[in-house]
């Protein structure tokens, strides 16, 4: 609960930063700099190229997040919780707490506000600490990725649902592809902090996909900026191995028994 309130406390005082690890020698390496890893179901178009987020298991969450918790040391560690495993209170109830139990994660990551206020309320009453999300959410898209608050009605259930969750004890809500004016006025409205993706700067806190960031991943996701391109890199080793082993360079004395 300290990690949880120190993420808290980061409201309106600094920027909180978040990113993506799928096993540990990312982990690792994200912990140095971040405040919040999630091992995000984006995992299953990342690392599987799946089609939709919907395909991810139970199982591969878990396992995913066994490996990165080898990896964090200081930072807040959450999971996604799949699609179809929080369908009901009791389904939600039972595979948060075996997520939390095989993985030792801080946290959990849900996606929905007022249809899913029933399963966040049981969580919240068992002590599973609970992270929304809010705006796109991956889960239920059948089809193109659209941004949200574009009207009326989704700004009023945008700000009410936000309202909603905090009032029920989620910790923290990510939002994604917001339009910009709709996420100020959440995040302003809000005690507890917004992270945001794809939903302008004005959120308490900032989430990509590792991969993406790193160059890793080829997308064209108008939010995903990349700051490396670390497959240079990567060939640049790969080229050197090939060329000395083909040269007779590689295992030299030094490098053999």
């Amino acid at each position: 609960m300290k990690k949880i309130k120190k993420i808290i406390n980061k409201k309106n005082k600094s920027k909180i930063v978040c990113l993506t690890a799928y096993s540990k020698n990312i982990a690792q390496e994200v912990d140095k700099y971040v405040d919040i890893v999630l091992v995000g179901d984006s995992l299953g178009s990342v690392l599987y190229n799946y089609s939709t987020t919907r395909k991810v298991t139970l199982t591969e969450m878990i396992n995913h997040s066994k490996s990165v918790r080898l990896g964090v040391k200081k930072s807040l560690m959450v999971v996604d919780m799949p699609f179809n495993t929080y369908s009901t209170k009791n389904s939600a109830l039972k595979n948060a707490k075996k997520i939390i139990k095989e993985t030792n994660c801080d946290a959990v990551k849900l996606e929905g506000g007022k249809k899913i206020i029933n399963q966040i309320k049981i969580l919240i009453k068992n002590r599973v600490p609970v992270m929304g999300h809010l705006g796109l959410l991956p889960q239920s898209v059948k089809g193109k990725f659209k941004s949200k608050g574009k009207n009326d009605r989704e700004i009023r259930q945008l700000i009410n649902d936000a309202i909603l969750l905090e009032k029920n004890g989620v910790f923290a809500i990510v939002l994604e592809c917001i339009k910009a004016p709709i996420a100020k006025k959440i995040s302003q409205n809000l005690n507890i902090p917004t992270i945001g993706i794809g939903s302008s700067v004005h959120c308490d806190g900032q989430v990509l996909v590792t991969d993406d960031l790193l160059g890793l991943n080829e997308t064209k996701i108008k939010f995903v900026k990349k700051f490396l391109n670390l497959k240079k890199y990567i060939n640049l080793g790969l080229k050197r191995f090939t060329s000395e082993v083909k040269q007779k360079k590689y295992p030299s004395k030094k490098y053999s028994y």
